[in-house]
């Protein structure tokens, strides 16, 4: 097995994947597809970096159902350590009903199941401690932040936190989070839960995240914002430094649905760091590795390998990755 350089910690999900006419408040809609994928944020931030050729592991937990078993092989077929997730008798996997429409609009009704059995004892902060960088994603359980909150005080300083709380933990607010965010090296966010999270703006916002302790923060701008011919898809500020990626408007588009967007953003970002890339850099690495996952359902189908993302970089970049 590889060196492992990224360790995964957070929620496994089997994702429902219901391709609709339009998302609803009330009323009727055609459902034009459906499958069920591999899912779980860090699980698929994972997924993406060990499919891009980083050595990865995960620590999370499923039923002993054959969910649980695909989540399992899917991280497998691509090589990640799979040795720290726990098997949970008579439970059932973590699940996801997620709906995308024609818009790249998407909502998801989660039914925890094993996560929130997943407990302190289940966790071995020598296997986290080895990792170049640590990415932690949300559990729906109170338990299971706060075993998160006190492992990451456990986390040697060689290993960065990589952290995507998404809108379950950005409902909580800054104080929930605050153990975690003092250790935080990245954190990763779309523009509503970084809205909720601090209650600002796009730059206030970012400025006050900073001040609590991250060190970078990357915001995903969703549909993006218009800028002439071009779209801006992600700010990033990091110090006193502000970077604003930006792509054509054409290619910003998704052309398929959008589910799992962000973690495969933060996989596209979190390569590029681990390569020693500058910031702008990451960005666009994540932001291209973004767009090629929405070009299939469901998260994971479209992520690309280290040669299609190298193809791509240089088309766009005109540079050699």
């Amino acid at each position: 097995m590889s060196t492992i350089e990224v360790i995964g910690l957070g929620a496994m999900n089997m994702d429902q994947v219901y391709r609709v006419e339009r998302i609803l408040s009330d009323g009727e809609a055609m459902v034009e597809e459906f499958g069920q994928l591999p899912g779980g944020s860090a699980a698929n931030t994972v997924y993406g970096l060990a499919r891009l050729g980083v050595g990865c592991g995960f620590v999370g937990a499923v039923g002993d159902d054959e969910e649980g078993q695909v989540l399992v092989n899917d991280l497998k077929s691509v090589g990640v350590d799979t040795t720290q997730v726990r098997v949970k008798k008579g439970a059932k996997t973590g699940s996801v009903v997620c709906l995308a429409d024609r818009e790249g609009r998407r909502a998801l009704y989660i039914l925890p199941g094993a996560n929130s059995l997943l407990h302190r004892g289940d966790v071995d902060p020598d296997y986290l401690a080895q990792a170049r960088i640590l990415h932690l994603s949300s559990f729906v359980g109170d338990e299971q932040l706060e075993m998160q909150r006190e492992l990451i005080t456990k986390i040697p300083p060689s290993a960065r936190v990589s952290f995507a709380p998404g809108s379950i933990y950005a409902a909580r607010g800054l104080d929930a989070l605050e153990p975690i965010m003092r250790r935080t090296h990245i954190l990763f966010l779309n523009r509503e839960e970084a809205e909720v999270l601090t209650g600002e703006g796009l730059e206030k916002g970012a400025r006050m995240l900073l001040d609590r302790g991250c060190h970078i923060v990357a915001i995903t701008l969703g549909e993006g914002i218009a800028r002439g011919k071009r779209t801006a898809t992600c700010y990033i500020a990091s110090g006193g430094l502000e970077y604003s990626i930006e792509v054509d408007r054409a290619a910003a588009r998704p052309k398929g649905d959008t589910i799992g967007a962000g973690d495969a953003f933060a996989a596209g970002f979190l390569y590029g760091l681990l390569h020693g890339k500058e910031l702008e850099e990451c960005g666009y690495l994540g932001d291209m590795v973004a767009r090629l996952s929405s070009t299939k359902s469901g998260a994971r189908a479209g992520l690309p390998t280290a040669e299609e993302l190298s193809q791509r970089y240089h088309r766009e970049r005109g540079l050699p990755l």
